[in-house]
């Protein structure tokens, strides 16, 4: 990844050639067609290159992002990955990422940026990057040969970064759909790389985490159905979304206190009958599906692993869709919308719909900063 002194120094050199190259261009004379057509284009190169364009663009278009050198040069056999890992004593990490995507930026910025998370997963793991849209040859656990796409859609990936961490028998041990902050990611490669999956689930170890500073609380608003709660009968015909999430949470305290203020969010949420519950209490609750257990038993057979995680219901009361994963307001919106419109029913790749989401936003001149 490059430094802040290695990408001034790209850019210093990426304006000499700009400039030298109008130079060469001017003394020839007559002028090409093709030459002419260069030296209009100069002034933007020379702003791109000045404003740091297609090395990094910031978390609103990040673009192309560089691994980290030390992630695996893969043939992408991923039965000869798994293999190779293993005679290590080490274990395989597919990352999957898109161009463009803030959140993959934030992953190799913060969480691999970070020189202990950086060394404990070199030690620990062979991290394997995968383009969801790509086109590269993979040789999956099956022998079966296929696209990057391919891989990535029969693996349901549908949020970027999603990673896998694979065992020996190339199962996954725990997969992450979206990013998770620095410091809870540090523990979950911690969980993997001890092999404590067969000692306790991993959310009962992120629960031993030490916690950012938070509110404390839950933030129940009126109207906001939770525990104890029959949620399989509904007064009001409307596909529901179940908030999971815990006292101590600052991501939750965002959500609610920033996102979820927001006039256009408040207005999609507004289509659903929304329940707000602590992942961790024992107070009784009737799922969707009419079995009687307590919120935890729920969160624990849902496989809920991060605070706040959001389960979207139809009104027949079947899961229809999930976010578990740190987002910003573009995409929670986005979630909502997707299950509110039932566009899901029609596609069922949330980033394609999200592409077009922000192709329509951008085309109206409206805000798609993915950061804000």
């Amino acid at each position: 990844m490059h430094t802040d002194k290695h990408r001034g120094q790209h850019l210093e050199k990426m304006k000499l050639y700009l400039l030298l190259l109008t130079s060469d261009i001017i003394s020839m004379q007559p002028m090409s067609r093709h030459l002419f057509l260069l030296l209009i284009l100069l002034p933007m190169l020379l702003q791109a290159a000045t404003s740091g364009e297609g090395v990094n663009a910031g978390l609103l278009n990040p673009g192309y992002e560089e691994k980290p050198s030390w992630f695996k040069e893969s043939f992408l056999d991923i039965r000869e990955d798994i293999a190779e890992a293993a005679a290590g004593d080490r274990r395989v990490l597919l990352y999957f990422y898109q161009h463009g995507c803030p959140y993959c930026s934030k992953l190799l910025h913060d969480n691999f940026g970070d020189q202990v998370i950086a060394g404990k997963t070199q030690q620990h793991f062979d991290v394997i990057a995968l383009n969801m849209w790509g086109d590269r040859e993979v040789t999956g656990l099956q022998g079966e040969t296929i696209s990057e796409k391919e891989f990535a859609a029969g693996l349901k990936v549908q949020y970027t970064p999603t990673l896998l961490f694979l065992n020996g028998q190339g199962d996954p041990v725990v997969r992450l759909n979206g990013y998770y902050q620095p410091h809870i990611f540090s523990a979950i490669l911690d969980y993997v790389a001890q092999h404590k999956e067969s000692e306790l689930p991993l959310r009962e170890y992120i629960a031993t985490v030490t916690p950012q500073a938070a509110s404390g609380k839950l933030h129940v608003e009126s109207g906001f159905l939770t525990a104890p709660v029959d949620l399989s009968v509904r007064e009001e015909l409307k596909p529901l979304v179940v908030l999971f999430e815990q006292k101590q949470c600052l991501t939750c305290d965002e959500l609610h206190q920033d996102i979820l203020q927001r006039a256009e969010i408040r207005k999609s949420l507004d289509g659903f009958s929304v329940a707000l519950l602590d992942m961790w209490s024992r107070d009784a609750i009737t799922t969707p599906a009419g079995v009687d257990m307590t919120v935890r038993e729920w969160a624990q057979s849902l496989g809920i692993q991060y605070a706040p995680s959001l389960l979207f219901f139809d009104k027949a009361g079947d899961e229809v869709f999930r976010s578990e994963g740190y987002l910003r307001a573009f995409h929670i919106h986005g979630v909502l919308d997707y299950v509110l419109s039932e566009v899901y029913k029609q596609q069922p790749e949330f980033q394609r719909f999200l592409q077009d989401r922000r192709a329509d936003f951008e085309k109206r001149g409206l805000d798609t900063d993915l950061w804000k």
